[in-house]
Order: C-alpha cells, then structure tokens, then sequence
C-alpha cells in the first residue's frame, strides 16, 4: 500500500501519545510506555503493523544517533582517560559474565554450545536505554555514569567476535580466520577515524561555517553521524560504534555544542521508535503460558549481571557506593542481543520457545532499568552501611569531566560584537568572569586564540545555554540585533534560570514591552541612547559647562528609565524592593586620590550636604562595613555603595573624582 510506512509512524506515534501521558500520570518512565506502545501495536498482540521490519530500520537511525551524541559529549581525551574501564572493567564483566552463564547452563543440562551462546545474550547490556536515561538524569559525569560507558564501549567492541562465534557454536562459519579478517579491518577503522578526528573533520566544518547555512550545517552533521555508522558497518562493526567514533571526532571542534542542539530533537524522536520496536518483538502468550519461567530467568539475569559488574568495578579499585550503583544499572539485556538471538535462531542454538522467552526476559530487564536508575543509590547507600570502613574506601576514581570553561556566578554574554567586547573587556578589569556565546565562527577563532571564553552556537538552543553553565550564571546580558531570536533567548534563559537577572540591548524602545513581557529585568534601547548621545554632544558644542551637561543627561534618564521600569514592574516575574527603591538608584564610587572626600570623615556630612546622597555600606579591602559609623574616614581605593536619586548621584561622582 502506497504511504504504508507513513501510515505505520502515524499509528504508533499517536497511539505512543497516549500510552506516555497515561504513564506519567503515574509517575512511570516513558521508556516502559514506548514499549508497552510496541507490545500492543506488535504483531503479536493487535497487529497494527504488518511490516515491523521497516519500523526497526528506522529505530536503527535511533541508535545510531544516541551514540553520536553521546560521542560529541565525550572526547578523546575523556576516553583516554577511562580507558583502564574500557579494556579492564569491560572484559572482566563480558568474559566473567559469560563464563558464569555457561557454567550455569551446564547445570541445568543444556550442551556446553548452548550455554555459552546463552553467555552471549547475557553480557551485552542496553548502551541506547542506559545511556539514555543517564543523560536524561544529568550522571553522565558521575563516577557511576563513567563506569557504565566504559564497560558499554567494551560491549560494543565485542558484538563483532561474538556474531562471529556464533556460526562457530553453531557448526558453521569461517572459524578463527573471519575474526583475524574482522578485527584487521576494525583495526583499520580506527586509525582512519583518528586522523580523520584530527585533519578532515575540522576543515569540514570550517568550509560549512562559513557558508552560514544552518540547513548545510545540520545535513553536514548527519553526514558525518551517519557515514562513519555505514562505514564501520561495511567492515563487519556495529552501527553505534561508528556514530559513537564520529561524535569524538566532532567532540574536539568549537562546533560541538552547535552540533548537540541540531541533532538532540532527531535523536529523541527517532529513540521512541527504538524502544517501540523493542516492544513489538515480543509475543504477550509466551509470557502468560511461562509466568514463572520468565520471572526465574529476570531474577537469574538481574542477580549474575549486577553482582557481575559491581565486582568488576571493585577490582579495579572503585569504593563499593559507585559499583554496586553500576552493578544495578547494567542489569539489563542489551539492544544487540536481540540482534545476536536471531542469529543464534537461525543456527538452530534457540528453539521458538527459548527466544520468545529470551525476548520476554530480556524486555522486562529493560522495562527495569528505570527504576534501577531511581532506586540504585539508595539501595547502594544501605549496602554500603553494613561494610567494614576499611572497605569503603577505594584507590581509584574515575573523577568527572572538567567543563571547559569551569565558574559560577558569571556573566553570559550572548552576542560578541563591539557591545559584547567593550563589557568583555570592563568585566576582565573588574575581575568578574564571564562565558560569551557567538554565532559567527570567525569571531570565535579570533577570540579563542587570545584565551577569551566564548562558545560557537545558536543561544535560543537550550544545551548551549547549559554549556554556557546558565544554571550558575547571575547575569545574561543579551547583545544581538536579531528582535526575534532576542525574544526567544530571554524566554528560554528565563525558563531555565528564573533568578537570572536579564539586561538586554535592543535597537527600538518599541520592542521594550515584549521583552519586559518575557521577564527581562533591564532594557536598554539604542534609539534612546542615541538621542542622549546626540543632544550631549550638541550642548557641548554650545560651550555649555560639564556639570550642566551632566545635569541634563541625568534628567532624561532618570525621567524616562523611570517610565521604563514602570513598564519592566509590570510585568515583572519578581518585584522585591523594587517598589521600595521607586525613584532612587544605588551606585557604587571608589575614592580616588585627590578627590574632595578622601580623608573626610562621615560625620563631617560632606557626601550628604553637598550631594544629598546616603552612604550605604564601604568596602575597604576585604572587610565590608554596612551602615557605618559617623567617624569612618575615607581612604583612598574604598568602595562606597550610595543610595540617592539620579541626579544626587551625578553631584556625589564629582565628590569621589581626583
């Protein structure tokens, strides 16, 4: 039937729909409502779907993605780094895991090829759901999260020699020569892909970025994403491996950032199918006919994997808190069993029976894995409490990543053009740090060999804001001439900071009452500045005296910023002291040398007689002294914080001026 694919992604789109909301409304993962989702629209139950086949290629694309992404978040320095996890961690949890299955299988009476393809299945844990989760839980970082990559990579690196043994189990295939061949042109992969990370990659991105296409910048990343996956496929290795390879490649480039917000809405959209097709394999009557067979082979499963890897973990050092969390995360049976089951069907080491209840099992394992994520730190946190304190304490750590640019209480700075230098430049001398955000890739170059902190990407995407550390910002201040994109960057920085304090440059004072709509706390518009700027100038061509000049600007402003806040109050999200403050600012002077307050005492009244200003607190080194007392002398380099009108404070400057 024409469209019949389209009409398949309607179905199990809008049936997902409401299988989700219905879950959430108690509180469950979505992850168990996609696959409840397949279950019903599966073959086995309504058949909804007649070709699956089609739905779990496109659930590939999923897959495929997830690791990308999850490849850009990492490096190569990062892999490097964990590396005693890849090769250690991971080939003790595969070959020991394998050889207690098979051991077990012996004892129930299956044949010794049998039990050991059964070590297969079960060694392979979900890299798609588990890194799924984790990234969603913001614990990629966390000692656990890099324990459970390290061994995933390893899984995934042994999904190749495992397909090629199977044949082996089974009577057939090429022996120990396939996997010579195999593993000769892994090899191969690896050394293109590592030069290609270093050399092509780089120059790719910086001929697309300069086109300054967003659409040529988005089909250059699934490019990439998706060629290095076909690639490594064609030599025999996994999809996920390859996208897992070129998310490191663009994981060292400026672009990276830019790179995770295009893709992060595919991805998600495409890992729904995923679990959806996960769902679809399984038959919902072999489950009610072998309950308790089912039941025995999850419990079997869940037990050996996690104390599996939990004692992986704690050979190589790790305290038993982190091990015994990443024992129970990797609890599950992986997305390329399934792949490794049909296999071992076709050379006859599953009967229908076994791999409908292998499937079963192995479903029920991912549907857990969620709560696994919600309940392992406790559970870990009780076991731990009953061990001897000299066993628990690790030698090793696998530490967190370092963000690039590590700080809090900074400034993010969205746009890095003459506005975005000047106060780059003014917060330097001032000790404040800073993060800017630039679009232009030229820029960026520019500013990163000079050693300034500043991130390639588009601001409204929400993973930049996130680089930008926006969590642990105190200020933004947006500084592009885009109106549209100036909106939906102050909307976004308000929803994921709502303390944020928001200072944004705009070109109209027309486009003041949006932005105040939006929670923006300060506006300040060029066509007014301008104006000031203009009749400043004016009146100073007219010989008319400084102070008189001063007088006048402090006038406008404070008459017409006045309106402005009025406006900004109205819609404000916060109003606070505000409305106390109406009609007075704060302001901050330090005295310099030769002015006329330094070595006047408080008392003396002079700030207040001849300004009419009110001194607040003084800051004189580190010691901070609010409401000071009446014989407190002014020293040169105190910082005074003055409260007072607009135009006391243009006569309490002069005061503090050499």
């Amino acid at each position: 039937m024409e469209f019949s694919l389209l009409k398949d992604l309607v179905l199990l789109f809008g049936l997902a729909l409401v299988t989700v909301v219905l879950f959430r409304q108690f509180k469950l993962p979505s992850i168990i409502g996609f696959l409840c989702t397949g279950i019903v629209a599966g073959p086995y139950a309504l058949g909804l779907i007649k070709d699956t086949h089609q739905v779990e290629q496109m659930a590939e694309i999923g897959v495929v993605l997830l690791l990308f992404t999850i490849g850009i978040e990492f490096s190569l320095k990062e892999l490097l780094r964990i590396k005693h996890l890849v090769l250690w961690g991971g080939g003790l949890q595969v070959g020991v895991t394998i050889g207690v299955v098979a051991l077990l299988g012996l004892a129930l009476g299956f044949p010794w090829q049998q039990a050991a393809f059964f070590g297969f299945l079960v060694s392979l844990s979900s890299t798609a759901i588990l890194m799924k989760l984790l990234m969603d839980a913001g614990e990629m970082d966390s000692p656990h999260g890099k324990t459970c990559l390290g061994i995933l990579i390893f899984q995934d690196l042994c999904v190749v020699p495992l397909m090629l043994f199977t044949p082996f189990l089974g009577g057939a295939g090429n022996g120990l020569a396939g996997i010579v061949i195999v593993s000769a042109k892994a090899l191969v992969v690896v050394v293109v892909s590592h030069f290609s990370a270093r050399f092509a990659v780089p120059w790719i991105f910086n001929q697309v970025v300069k086109a300054k296409s967003r659409e040529l910048f988005i089909l250059t990343n699934i490019f990439v994403g998706f060629g290095t996956a076909f690639l490594t496929a064609q030599v025999g290795l996994s999809l996920a491996l390859g996208a897992f390879i070129a998310g490191l490649a663009i994981s060292e480039s400026e672009y990276s950032h830019q790179v995770m917000g295009d893709i992060i809405p595919f991805r998600d959209a495409f890992m729904s199918l995923f679990f959806i097709s996960v769902g679809m394999l399984l038959d919902p009557v072999a489950v009610f006919q072998n309950p308790l067979a089912v039941f025995l082979i999850v419990l079997a499963i869940v037990l050996v994997k996690s104390l599996v890897a939990t004692g992986a973990a704690l050979s190589l050092g790790f305290p038993p808190k982190p091990a015994f969390i990443s024992g129970l995360l990797l609890a599950q049976v992986g997305e390329f069993a399934f792949v490794l089951s049909h296999s071992g069907k076709t050379f006859g080491l599953l009967d229908a029976n076994q791999y409908q209840l292998f499937l079963a099992a192995s479903v029920a394992t991912m549907a857990l894995t969620p709560f696994s994520l919600r309940y392992a730190e406790p559970i870990a946190n009780r076991i731990a409490f009953w061990l001897p304190a000299s066993f628990k304490r690790g030698t090793r750590t696998t530490g967190t990543s370092h963000d690039r640019f590590p700080m809090e209480d900074h400034v993010v700075i969205v746009g890095f053009g003459v506005n975005g230098k000047n106060l780059a430049r003014v917060l330097n001398g001032n000790g404040i740090r800073y993060i800017a955000i630039e679009s232009n890739h030229h820029t960026v170059k520019a500013e990163r060999k000079k050693g300034t902190r500043i991130i390639f990407g588009d601001a409204s995407k929400p993973e930049i804001l996130s680089h930008a550390l926006i969590e642990k910002a105190r200020i933004m201040v947006i500084a592009i001439s885009d109106a549209t994109a100036t909106r939906r960057v102050a909307a976004i920085a308000r929803q994921m900071r709502p303390n944020i304090h928001l200072i944004v440059r705009t070109r109209y004072v027309a486009e003041m009452e949006p932005l105040f709509q939006l929670g923006v706390n300060d506006v300040v518009p060029e066509e007014f500045e301008t104006s000031v700027e203009i009749f400043s100038r004016v009146l100073r061509t007219y010989m008319i005296p400084h102070d008189q000049i001063d007088h006048c600007i402090a006038e406008i402003r404070r008459d017409s910023y006045q309106m402005f806040r009025t406006v900004s109050r109205r819609h404000s999200h916060a109003t606070g002291i505000s409305g106390y403050l109406s009609g007075v600012e704060l302001a901050t002077f330090r005295v310099q040398a030769g002015s006329g307050i330094a070595g006047t005492q408080l008392r003396d009244g002079l700030l207040r007689d001849r300004s009419g200003a009110t001194v607040l607190v003084i800051k004189r080194g580190d010691e901070v002294n609010s409401n000071p007392d009446p014989v407190w002398q002014f020293e040169v380099d105190d910082i005074v914080l003055v409260l007072g009108k607009a135009d006391q404070l243009v006569f309490a400057a002069h005061l503090f001026e050499g």
